[in-house]
């Protein structure tokens, strides 16, 4: 009677971009991040410097300092992807591109490298948030923090209002 409804999850998950520790968003040292300003959150302390894509989509914009990227998968949620605190200084440097603003991606594909021993080495904190930058849209957006993950793996789930 109501198979107009099958198929339609009342909720959507976004991967980890990386392997690491998912953390609370409050514990982001920016307070843009930290306070939501951008939308709701997580942040993942990384272990490695493969930025891969946390959701199915497409790539809205790959910023030119190679720092960020946002994304809007195909559900219709904007995600903003900003690689350290404060690297938009480094112009590009430790850095590399392996796709582009317009690119259709799938949960897992590469987007960025990030070499942190030169982020590091500038003094820059490596915390990567992971941003809903269209949180009013949704019902809720939750930080599924406090543990240890790859890429890929579930740390937000939001659900539809």
């Amino acid at each position: 009677m109501f198979g107009f409804l099958k198929g339609k999850s009342k909720e959507i998950m976004i991967g980890s971009p990386v392997k690491g520790k998912a953390v609370p968003i409050s514990e982001v040292n920016d307070p843009t991040f930290a306070e939501e300003i951008l939308g709701k959150g997580v942040a993942i302390m990384p272990e490695d410097g493969k930025i891969c894509a946390p959701a199915a989509g497409e790539l809205s914009m790959v910023f030119d300092t190679l720092h960020a990227f946002s994304m809007t998968t195909k559900e219709g949620a904007e995600i903003l992807v900003h690689v350290g605190l404060e690297t938009v200084a480094l112009k590009g440097k430790g850095f590399t591109a392996h796709a582009k603003a317009g690119d259709k991606v799938e949960k897992g594909d590469l987007i960025l490298t990030a070499d942190f021993d030169v982020i590091k080495g500038e003094g820059l904190d490596t915390i990567i948030p992971v941003i809903v930058c269209n949180t009013e849209e949704y019902g809720a957006v939750e930080a599924l923090a406090g543990k240890a993950v790859n890429a890929g793996d579930d740390v937000l789930k939001i659900s539809l209002k």
